[in-house]
């Protein structure tokens, strides 16, 4: 009975290993084109201002509106207990600051986790017939993004923040850690429902 408990428990913890090495091999994949619309993942806001890693990626959505990669941006993120505004208004705000036209961005102001920011963003798609987008958050992130992606039958492509927050090894790692057990935990919903 103990080799059995020992037996499982190296494969979890080998499984997990795997996915953190998958996760932050996919990390590297960039497949900036042009598309139609830009999806940027929420993460959060600090006093009414974009969280720096949420920061990043808005700017990051920036630089691609402006150089011609995408023609509209759509910005995730409900309203967190607390704040008088959603992560995606707050997003549009910033953008709109640094030029993007306000007719050229979308919100959706209802979700809280990822799998809600695509499932809303694909409401958004239907509604204004846009095909193709690129998804934008941090790297490590992009694995289990464009997992859910496929799920909601976005057609969706990387396109990773260069300037990401998570700079230092014990964030990286910190991140790494949350998602690979959130992408684990994912796998193991879309057995069930």
């Amino acid at each position: 009975m103990k080799i059995v408990s020992i037996s499982i428990w190296v494969c979890l913890i080998t499984y997990f290993i795997i996915t953190c090495f998958n996760i932050t091999n996919y990390s590297k994949k960039d497949e900036t084109q042009k598309a139609d619309v830009g999806i940027v993942l929420g993460a959060g806001i600090w006093n009414d201002e974009p969280s720096p890693v949420f920061r990043e990626r808005i700017n990051h959505s920036i630089a691609l509106y402006k150089d011609g990669y995408i023609k509209k941006i759509i910005f995730t993120g409900g309203k967190a207990d607390g704040k008088r505004f959603s992560e995606s208004y707050v997003a549009k705000q910033y953008a709109e600051r640094l030029g993007v036209n306000s007719k050229h961005i979308f919100i959706e102001e209802k979700s809280k986790i990822t799998q809600e920011n695509l499932k809303f963003a694909k409401e958004i798609m239907i509604e204004n017939n846009f095909s193709k987008a690129l998804l934008i958050s941090d790297p490590l992130h992009m694995k289990r993004a464009v997992l859910i992606a496929k799920d909601f039958n976005i057609s969706a492509h990387t396109s990773p923040t260069k300037t990401s927050q998570c700079k230092s090894t014990n964030k990286k790692l910190t991140f790494l850690m949350r998602e690979s057990f959130f992408y684990i935990t994912y796998q193991i919903y879309r057995i069930f429902y």
